[in-house]
């Protein structure tokens, strides 16, 4: 480790900017499914060194130097083995944009990269000795991973924080100080070893005690998990669920779908029989079908309704994922994109209730900068749409007849911490989505896990219906009660838990986490004043 260190703190140039691309990477191994937490221990410290050995240029290039430049590096290391899913994407039209997968994978991950390089320029400025760097460094990269989960609609995919919660007993510690608590947090105790190495006067036992710190804290998470998971959870009895795990394949292009057949498919799966006792949607409230499992519009095949209507017994109500085009006062479609939505129809055919999906996916359901790429000719990445409208958030309390309100979320919307919507109004959390896009690669898995921490955080049951999966529900601890295997055409019965008292996090937010963040931005001011203090005395 000696030598590690070293060697970080001694490199420059190309080698240090593929020392820290390395390391990056090699902390991309943290995200879920992964969950390779000593892996963070490796590469973290590595970050430390490099920057106290880094120059200090005067000027501007403080900011935009070798300190960034270190930043970069390991945040597109990371970034590029984190999101390197997205690429699956790429193969469902096949053809020239199979080709472009490569580079569009390294510009995003460069891009978000960003975020990392200023948060190592800015710790940088204020760069000390001791514990109170690698304090003031998690707080910066901290910074950054808020800001790149808020700013231009937000991306809070594989968040640090997500390297903590591999288990059940992990994940409960976010109930308490949240995702972006935890992303303070992993950082902040993997880059102990830095305080270790290389070897000074000090004694051994000594030197490693930040080591054996952090550990006592990964137990502590450990032992409080461990308690909070002694909680029983309560099903309710005023709502039964069926969701439906249909493997809807042509919502890549509407134009290949069949209607009579993908009906067929959904209302066989909607009314199986899955053992000798089981009545059909006899005992079923809710009837869930997931995202984009109509990739048509309702009025352009009216018989579905009518089917799926007859079908529907008196209590049961439909939700389903569909397109929907927006109306102006008097019936008329405008000519503004389709939504993406959730309808509730009831044994009427009628649609007695809607969501539209407000959190866009960028360049996958809206374009930015649309006008410069109209201008080379490209209208959307993703084949089959020219885009969605933007529905209202405020809308995603979904009032029912009859039954306990869900907050629905539809895919990427289950991501954004503490900005789900009325969490106070809801009583379960239900998701829809279609991973369908990035199969065979670790994204749907991830998608979901991340999708679990939300039911922790908020208190509250997920459940989840996914195309070709995961499919799931889950207890308001996250703890999955009952699930669908990935790529099995099928339908899972499930049953909501009563949601508990508000969580910590669910009544103070990121309040504390802020607070932790400014404290540590606020004490390398302090050291580094110190520092130069001496330094003139």
């Amino acid at each position: 480790m000696t030598w590690m260190a070293e060697t970080a703190m001694l490199s420059h140039g190309w080698r240090r900017f593929l020392l820290l691309l390395v390391a990056g990477a090699i902390a991309g191994l943290s995200v879920p499914p992964f969950f390779l937490f000593p892996a963070l221990f490796l590469a973290m410290p590595i970050w430390v060194w490099a920057l106290d050995g880094a120059e200090r240029p005067k000027g501007w290039r403080r900011l935009f130097g070798p300190a960034f430049t270190i930043g970069f590096a390991f945040g597109l290391g990371y970034f590029v083995v984190a999101f390197h899913w997205l690429g699956a994407a790429f193969f469902v039209d096949g053809g020239w944009v199979v080709a472009a997968m490569p580079p569009a994978i390294l510009a995003l991950s460069a891009l978000i990269a960003l975020f990392w390089g200023l948060a190592s320029a800015m710790a940088h400025l204020t760069w000390s000795h001791g514990w109170v760097r690698i304090l003031n460094l998690a707080a910066w990269l901290a910074v950054a991973e808020f800001a790149r989960g808020h700013l231009f609609t937000g991306f809070p995919f594989d968040l640090l924080g997500y390297s903590l919660t591999g288990t059940d007993e992990m994940m409960q510690l976010a109930a308490v100080i949240g995702v972006y608590g935890l992303t303070f947090l992993a950082p902040l105790l993997a880059m102990t070893p830095a305080l270790v190495w290389p070897a000074d006067d000090r004694p051994l036992t000594q030197r490693l005690a930040p080591v054996f710190l952090a550990l006592f804290v990964i137990a502590a998470q450990l032992g409080y998990g461990w308690n909070r998971l002694s909680t029983q959870a309560t099903e309710r009895q005023d709502i039964a669920m069926r969701l439906v795990q249909p493997l809807v394949l042509e919502h890549a292009d509407f134009g290949n779908v069949d209607p009579v057949a993908l009906i067929d498919r959904l209302l066989m799966l909607s009314d199986m029989r899955m053992n000798p006792n089981d009545q059909g949607l006899a005992d079923i409230t809710h009837l869930v079908w997931p995202e984009s499992s109509l990739p048509f519009f309702l009025e352009s095949y009216p018989e579905a309704l009518a089917r799926t209507a007859r079908l529907l017994p008196d209590q049961t109500t439909l939700l389903a994922g569909v397109p929907r085009r927006p109306y102006e006062m008097g019936s008329a479609a405008t000519s503004e994109p389709p939504y993406n939505s959730v309808v509730a129809i009831d044994t009427d055919g009628e649609i007695v209730a809607s969501y539209d999906k407000a959190h866009l996916v960028p360049f996958g359901e809206y374009l930015p900068f649309a006008g410069f790429f109209s201008q080379l000719g490209i209208k959307q990445f993703v084949p089959g749409s020219d885009g969605w409208s933007e529905g209202d958030a405020r809308r995603r309390l979904m009032s029912l007849p009859a039954a306990p309100a869900p907050l629905v979320l539809i895919c990427y919307e289950i991501l954004f911490s503490g900005d789900l919507g009325d969490t106070a109004g809801a009583q379960f959390l239900l998701n829809v989505t279609n991973d369908a896009w990035f199969d065979g690669s670790i994204g749907p898995a991830q998608h979901a896990h991340h999708a679990r921490l939300r039911a922790v955080e908020e208190g509250m049951s997920l459940i989840r219906a996914a195309n070709t999966g995961l499919t799931f529900a889950t207890d308001p601890l996250g703890r999955i009660t009952a699930q669908l295997a990935p790529g099995e055409m099928a339908a899972l019965d499930v049953r909501p838990h009563q949601r508990l008292e508000a969580t910590v996090f669910q009544s103070v937010r990121h309040w504390p986490f802020l607070i932790a963040v400014l404290a540590g931005v606020l004490s390398g001011f302090v050291a580094s004043r110190r520092v130069r203090r001496r330094a003139i005395h």
